[in-house]
């Protein structure tokens, strides 16, 4: 069956593929009226009308014929290493998790208070149906659909509009705002910057403490609350909000600091599709920056084979696990051991508190030439964090006597098709004016070489290099590259 939505841009092309779909049962129009009759094609209000001749006992027959460890939904991976493989979810897998991360994330049940989430990446992500359905479902919540352009812009409505009173945010989401409140707060007056800079830091230094067991509330806390950090949330459409989170990819220190000085703490939370979603969470009682909190109560976490550093692959245990992939015995061996464990191919560590950090990927890892073995995010985040006005890094080295890098520019992005533009962000055009350089393009940056710019970054780069454990992990080389890497460009996946 096929749900068309727009009937503009879908109704012709689902009947163009129709022949194509051999096991396509029906066609449903969300909205509005059939443009034409057809065999098999209906209107919502038809299709409602065609349950009412079904009997209840048929359908409570296949209700109790549902077992809580058969396949419930399948969810695809990206496929980035080969085939996608697609992930079995059991009953038992959804309703457990949905369950259990609820009690951790402390959502209350619509009898209390009806919690309220906002819809927008697509349902075959586990993070979207986890939070947008099961949790939900579950816990009796509200869930508004976002717009398809969502992610091109007009969430920030949504939001707004809705006022969710949780919100998962993808980290390009929570980016996309931070680089929309940099540029307007630049138009500001003098005034204005400088109260909101006052406040960012009483903010920044209150949660700090907050995060390491303190709980002060100083006076210009209260004050910049009331100035500063109130008309904020409500202009983000997050003034309901207390659980603001934050997963599905790596995000940045600097992104969570930005929210944090502005009183939104972003919580982190790490899983899996092959974990039915969230194996650690963080909480407003218990989190650390760039950590993705603790493991979720009835569930495990292992470091295997850990090195001196206490860094090694994470590995899984709980309900949650999956049962397999569909097809693919082999493929569900390789990732689930003889004792139960799912290795996540993720590497990390705890604390002495038990936050856990990921620090890469063992895909990732650069084996040079001389052999040793490096894991490039770190690198690359910390180029991001110590030069401004970098958007994306790409570390190279593998076989190579040494480390490379490509670097692209922070500019702007064509709302509609999602492609980068040649004109810099706010903050690259201000990283550039307090160095002494005028340039307002990509072009003119790379085109002519800039001086002042190359210099800046070089300067960063030596100060990345500095706190490099070994010479190995230095970064001798490196170039920006004349556009930034996007989803329409082929450079990025989406999520």
């Amino acid at each position: 069956m096929s749900l068309c939505h727009d009937t503009n841009l879908k109704y012709s092309y689902d009947f163009q593929v129709q022949d194509q779909l051999p096991h396509l049962k029906a066609i449903i129009q969300y909205k509005d009226d059939l443009k034409e009759k057809r065999p098999n094609l209906y209107t919502w209000g038809e299709l409602m009308e065609c349950g009412k001749g079904v009997p209840d006992a048929q359908l409570d027959q296949i209700i109790s014929s549902q077992k809580p460890n058969q396949c419930c939904t399948l969810i695809y991976t990206s496929g980035t290493t080969g085939q996608p493989k697609g992930v079995m979810l059991s009953h038992d897998n959804i309703t457990w998790t949905a369950t259990a991360a609820g009690r951790t994330v402390r959502l209350r049940e619509a009898t209390e208070q009806q919690e309220i989430v906002v819809s927008y990446l697509p349902l075959s992500h586990i993070a979207a149906q986890m939070i947008d359905i099961w949790l939900t479902m579950k816990y009796g919540g509200t869930t508004y659909f976002a717009q398809p352009d969502a992610l091109k812009g007009s969430l920030a409505n949504t939001l707004k509009e809705v006022r969710p009173t949780a919100f998962m945010g993808v980290p390009r989401v929570w980016e996309k705002m931070q680089e929309k409140m940099k540029a307007v707060g630049a138009k500001s007056s003098t005034i204005k910057r400088k109260v909101a800079s006052w406040a960012k830091g009483v903010g920044l230094e209150t949660n700090l403490k907050r995060m390491n067991g303190a709980s002060p509330q100083p006076m210009k806390y209260q004050v910049a609350k009331k100035l500063v950090f109130k008309k904020v949330r409500k202009a983000l459409g997050l003034d309901r909000c207390t659980k603001c989170y934050t997963g599905a990819a790596p995000i940045t220190k600097d992104t969570l600091e930005f929210f944090l000085s502005l009183n939104i703490p972003v919580y982190e939370l790490y899983g899996m599709s092959e974990s039915s979603g969230p194996h650690t969470i963080s909480l407003p009682d218990a989190f650390r920056i760039t950590s993705c909190g603790k493991v979720i109560s009835g569930c495990k976490t292992k470091i295997y084979q850990p090195d001196g550093d206490g860094s090694g692959e994470i590995l899984f245990w709980g309900r949650h696990v999956f049962m397999g992939y569909l097809n693919m015995e082999e493929k569900t061996k390789e990732s689930i051991d003889e004792d139960g464990w799912l290795h996540s191919g993720d590497i990390g560590k705890h604390d002495d508190k038990g936050f856990l950090y990921i620090t890469g990927r063992i895909k990732e890892l650069i084996i040079t030439a001389g052999g040793e073995n490096i894991p490039p995010v770190p690198i690359e985040d910390a180029i991001k964090e110590q030069i401004p006005i970098i958007s994306n890094v790409m570390v190279i080295g593998d076989k190579r006597k040494f480390l490379s890098m490509l670097l692209t520019l922070k500019c702007n992005v064509n709302l509609d098709t999602g492609e980068p533009e040649d004109e810099l962000t706010t903050e690259a055009i201000e990283f550039c004016q307090k160095i002494g350089s005028k340039a307002n393009k990509v072009s003119e940056i790379v085109g002519h070489k800039d001086k002042l710019v190359y210099a800046a970054i070089q300067e960063g780069v030596n100060a990345v290099n500095e706190q490099s454990i070994s010479n190995a992990q230095k970064v001798q080389k490196w170039a920006i590259l004349h556009k930034d890497f996007s989803i329409a460009g082929g450079e990025l996946g989406g999520y």
